[in-house]
């Protein structure tokens, strides 16, 4: 490493035609009177992140024996490989989701807020807490918040039992009447995380005038590659590398999108035509997002609330939300842990490559919190009790992992999400609900 007088900035940019590129944590961003490594050198970055899966779950396919995760319940087996940076959380409540349907499941998941009943415009909720973090964690970075989904067209009107689609449609709120609309088209997240912005048709017009992202800003990364250390270079290298996989991905979904004739009304050209395609390529644009510092906050739904959705590439060709209906029926709840797992899955893998990725002397993993989970607990009464939750991540050396956390009584969610806002640096005394934090069952990992 090469050791200078002042440190590059940790807001370089590679600039080319219409793209500007951000860079990892280098070595050479931390203070040469340092010790190398983003804990030493630097205040650790903290991002968070959260992950909403729709209409509950099979409690007996998920739930584990014991207070550890050395066995796990067939659920969650995929996160094995990864379990030791993994609590799951059972009894979390969320009891201003009641009286209980799917619009109120998805609002109340972040703003652990009731949903004022109208099918209008004069919708009300309450600020989502990833909107809280955004505002102090989203100083410094391009984005202050990045909002995607998996379903490409939403509902307008009516959804649910009297409350309008926008409940549905949106996961996140920067205040109680603005929901933030989701994106879930591939191409147009990468845009937004690597263009100049502007409308979409300047988004368009600047992928004509350039036929790859990185091809534009060859010669300013070749005259920055030959400032860094070796170390650097290698990080910079496998950085670079992981956008031009996206970037090809991307590509071929719009390529070929058109060969599939699947009657899929909600997939516009350039969206995979697998969901778990379409889902890992989502999953790897939020890890470039944050590899890249282009922001610290991110939530993603995986599918919506009432969706028909079916998954037949895992032995489930029924519609979802038909078969958590199912009245006890053993094969209806043997298929519903199926789509758990197969959600499970992907959230897996993406916590593998996020704990494969260097930043400093530790992991992308290390310095970021994931909440997983549903606004519904059991889908066939419609109930917000009891709720599927894991927490993932090491939030920068202040959450241990590998432990089944149970809860005697009912607990608001709201005092896990104060919990995490302030393992990630986000110092408030209350959200929503909240009765206090529960802070205690995360002892900070020992350094």
């Amino acid at each position: 490493m090469i050791i200078r007088r002042k440190p590059l900035s940790r807001r370089t940019l590679l600039r080319g035609v219409g793209a500007a590129v951000a860079l990892p944590l280098l070595d050479a961003m931390v203070p040469s009177s340092a010790s190398a490594g983003l804990t030493t050198g630097t205040e650790a970055i903290k991002r968070i992140g959260y992950i909403y899966v729709p209409m509950g779950f099979h409690s007996a396919a998920w739930t584990p024996q014991g207070d550890s995760l050395d066995e796990l319940p067939s659920s969650l087996q995929p996160l094995d490989a990864v379990k030791q940076h993994v609590n799951v959380l059972t009894g979390m409540d969320l009891q201003n989701a009641y009286p209980g349907s799917h619009a109120t499941s998805n609002s109340a998941f972040l703003s652990a807020a009731r949903a004022k009943l109208t099918e209008s415009t004069d919708y009300y909720l309450g600020t989502t807490v990833d909107q809280v973090a955004a505002k102090q964690l989203g100083q410094q970075t391009q984005l202050p918040s990045l909002e995607l989904a998996m379903d490409t067209a939403n509902t307008v009107g009516q959804c649910d039992n009297g409350y309008a689609c926008v409940y549905q449609n949106n996961l996140s709120w920067s205040s109680p009447t603005t929901p933030l609309p989701s994106e879930a088209h591939p191409r147009l997240v990468f845009e937004t995380l690597f263009g100049e912005g502007g409308t979409a048709e300047q988004r368009r017009q600047a992928l004509i005038r350039r036929s790859s992202l990185l091809d534009s800003v060859t010669l300013e990364m070749k005259r920055l590659r030959s400032e860094l250390g070796a170390s650097d270079r290698n990080q910079i290298d496998e950085y670079l590398t992981n956008i031009r996989e996206v970037e090809r991905r991307i590509d071929l979904a719009q390529g070929s999108a058109a060969d599939h004739d699947l009657p899929d009304l909600d997939r516009p050209v350039g969206v995979p035509a697998k969901y778990a395609d379409h889902a890992r390529l989502m999953f790897d644009l939020q890890l470039l997002a944050f590899q890249g510092d282009i922001t610290r906050v991110v939530t993603f739904q995986l599918a919506r609330e009432a969706s028909t959705r079916t998954y037949p590439e895992i032995g489930v060709p029924d519609p979802h939300h038909p078969v958590t209906h199912h009245g006890n029926n053993p094969e209806k709840l043997a298929k519903v842990a199926k789509i758990n797992q197969f959600h499970v899955s992907l959230f897996a893998e993406f916590l593998e490559k996020l704990s494969k990725v260097s930043e400093g002397n530790e992991t992308l993993l290390d310095h970021s919190v994931f909440l997983y989970g549903s606004g519904m607990g059991n889908p066939d009464a419609h109930d917000h009790t009891n709720l599927p939750i894991l927490v993932a991540g090491g939030a920068a050396g202040n959450l241990a992992g590998g432990r089944h956390i149970r809860f005697d009584q009912p607990m608001p969610l709201s005092n896990l999400h104060l919990t995490l806002l302030n393992k990630v640096g986000v110092p408030l005394e209350t959200f929503a609900d909240s009765t206090g934090t529960i802070e205690h069952l995360f002892d900070p990992v020992t350094l």
